[in-house]
């Protein structure tokens, strides 16, 4: 399989995941080889891996089959200590020192800092989660790990999502955040995630 190959099924996942999901999830893999029918990608860190098998592993085989590579599954494996590597097109630039872990760069959307609590506003559709999220947002043990933020559009689940985010960092500021947006579940159903370690 060549790079031309692999760029034209980067591009059918484009059309199908949206802009946005291909940023965070797909533009970061890479193809590293097709062997026995087994095609090797590699992904910045094992939850990025994970995440994109579960969710566009199956999109990700049928491009790829489309595409005429002769695959019957694929595999996601991380890159050593989560490298991730300049695309094909970037010039080549000096060789910089190896970041330590904890300096690399995790894949997540950005913070919106107009969503914080101080500007949310809490009705009795979201009177529930606005409360679990505070909790969470202190920062100490909860009897719910994970929170998952379910509901229709509109009710703030994004916002929430932020807000947890901005006082996490404020509150504990060695902790690494990362939200992660993960579309809609159906047609006026969302869901939203945050990582942080």
């Amino acid at each position: 399989m060549t790079n031309e190959t692999w760029g034209h099924v980067l591009s059918e996942l484009q059309k199908t995941v949206g802009k946005n999901n291909f940023t965070t999830w797909i533009e970061p893999l890479e193809f590293g080889n097709l062997t026995d029918g087994v095609a090797t990608i590699s992904v910045p860190t094992t939850f990025v891996g994970n995440w994109v098998s579960r969710n566009y592993g199956d999109q990700i085989l049928r491009h790829l089959a489309h595409a005429g590579a002769k695959v019957q599954r694929v595999e996601f494996v991380p890159k050593p200590n989560g490298a991730v590597h300049a695309p094909a097109e970037a010039p080549k630039a000096k060789r910089a020192k190896a970041k330590p872990v904890d300096d690399i760069e995790l894949p997540g959307a950005p913070l919106d800092q107009r969503f914080t609590f101080d500007s949310f506003v809490v009705g009795k559709p979201n009177a529930l989660a606005h409360a679990a999220a505070r909790r969470v947002a202190e920062g100490g043990p909860v009897s719910f790990n994970p929170l998952f933020l379910y509901g229709g559009v509109g009710l703030g689940k994004t916002h929430l999502m932020h807000a947890i985010a901005w006082e996490l960092q404020t509150r504990r500021p060695d902790l690494r955040v990362v939200p992660i947006a993960l579309g809609a579940a159906g047609p006026i159903l969302g869901a939203a995630h945050l990582a942080f370690s």
